[in-house]
């Protein structure tokens, strides 16, 4: 079970995350030790304005945070949030590969047992005693 919120934030983190152009300004972003400042765009080929757009997307979602200094921005990658969306997104990931889990409910009997009796051969006979010949 998971907190209230919890999915909602990680949806809005993941469709931040959809888009090549973000993911390449975050792949940016990861390289460096420090903020980057108005050398973003030099890196992709995409407009100052298109960017700009990206740039809010990624911080909305709380994955990049940004301030102005002069007449620049400068942004940098909320560690600690992409921390709490490996954290979320790890169990999910593990369900996914892990599969259904088996559970043994007593009411109903699994798919196994079913195909058993099915295909075993039904005895009409009401004794227990072998015939004799």
């Amino acid at each position: 079970m998971t907190a209230p919120g919890t999915d909602e934030r990680l949806a809005l983190q993941l469709r931040a995350l959809g888009h090549p152009a973000r993911l390449a300004i975050v792949r940016a972003l990861a390289e460096r030790e420090k903020c980057v400042c108005g050398e973003i765009v030099k890196h992709l080929p995409l407009a100052q304005s298109t960017v700009s757009q990206h740039l809010k997307v990624l911080k909305d979602a709380g994955l990049i945070t940004g301030a102005i200094e002069g007449p620049r921005s400068c942004y940098c990658l909320d560690r600690a949030n992409f921390a709490e969306l490996g954290a979320l997104l790890a169990p999910l990931l593990a369900t996914i590969e892990r599969g259904p889990a088996m559970r043994r409910d007593p009411m109903r009997k699994d798919l196994e047992t079913l195909v058993f009796e099915v295909s075993a051969p039904i005895s009409t006979s009401t004794t227990s005693e072998p015939s004799a010949a």
